[in-house]
């Protein structure tokens, strides 16, 4: 039966896992697409453009908004991050679930926004601070003084899980990995998010009534 899309947004403190989550779930079912961010940050090593991220300068970043070209928006120490609304919402209309790897500002605006009710939203959790610092400077990609940013920054982060729909520990990849699924698995099938569902029920009655 068709549907709309979902959008899944999946928000966490640096660190703590949702990037990695967010790939497995789109190697569990190919059918996910990941919303590619436009940024004005420069492309870390290994990072494609239009792959990983957009690449655009600030004047081209805020010539976007302006347009109302962007779902959503904010500025993270100090480079600029944004979703574009066309490659969403034509996912959307395919009835293809798009993820969201976004920071609370990022979720707050899609939840707010025209698409509300077909978001769902989940925070990441790591299972500890030390956990966290630990993988922050595993990645080997930051300075210290880059890391130090991102951990003060976690605190706020941590501080706004309330305003989610789910809230995923991530105690191991593969159990958290699992916990996404079941989510993902039960949001699809609830009753008002199948629009085709009348036109089965009826489909039914019509078998009962020709027996």
């Amino acid at each position: 039966m068709a549907r709309r899309g979902l959008l899944i947004i999946l928000s966490s403190p640096s660190g703590a896992g949702k990037s990695t989550l967010s790939k497995r779930l789109m190697a569990w079912d190919n059918t996910l697409r990941f919303s590619v961010s436009a940024t004005t940050r420069a492309p870390r090593p290994g990072e494609v453009n239009g792959r990983d991220y957009y690449f655009v300068s600030r004047e081209e970043f805020l010539a976007m908004v302006e347009a109302g070209q962007m779902l959503e928006h904010a500025e993270v120490f100090g480079n600029l991050y944004g979703t574009p609304r066309a490659p969403v919402e034509a996912a959307m209309a395919e009835g293809r679930d798009t993820i969201f790897d976004v920071d609370w500002q990022g979720g707050q605006q899609i939840r707010r926004s025209a698409l509300s009710k077909d978001v769902i939203s989940i925070f990441i959790l790591p299972p500890s601070i030390a956990t966290l610092e630990s993988r922050l400077r595993g990645r080997a990609q930051d300075s210290e003084t880059v890391i130090a940013d991102r951990m003060a920054k976690s605190r706020s982060e941590i501080s706004h899980w309330a305003e989610y729909d789910y809230v995923v520990v991530n105690h191991d990849l593969e159990d958290a990995e699992e916990e996404l699924r079941v989510i993902l698995k039960a949001e699809r099938a609830r009753a008002d998010r199948q629009p085709g569902l009348n036109d089965f029920v009826r489909e039914l009655n019509r078998e009962f009534e020709a027996r």
